[in-house]
């Protein structure tokens, strides 16, 4: 069995209040979940306008899988014009660690 795990450090683009905010990132949030089945949700920032934290998790048996969809919930979240990709931390995890 394999974990992996993707963190995206977003800046928002013209947000003026926490509630813009959540009008940016649950869509994003709701699209990598349904799209890709992973569990995604916002991790860090959540007290500030302009920065987001996105983390998800998917399970997998195969790394070759793993990898394609870290890469495609990667191009997804990259091709928001409304944020910008400020980096990414990728991790993988077997059940050896």
């Amino acid at each position: 069995m394999y974990v992996g795990t993707l963190s995206f450090d977003l800046l928002l683009g013209d947000v003026r209040s926490l509630k813009e905010k959540r009008s940016v990132v649950r869509p994003i949030v709701a699209e990598l979940q349904r799209k890709y089945a992973v569990s995604a949700a916002e991790t860090g920032g959540q007290n500030l306008h302009r920065r987001a934290e996105i983390g998800l998790a998917v399970v997998s048996g195969d790394t070759g899988h793993l990898t394609d969809v870290l890469d495609r919930c990667e191009r997804l979240v990259a091709a928001r014009p409304e944020v910008e990709l400020l980096s990414v931390r990728r991790r993988l995890h077997s059940d050896e660690d």
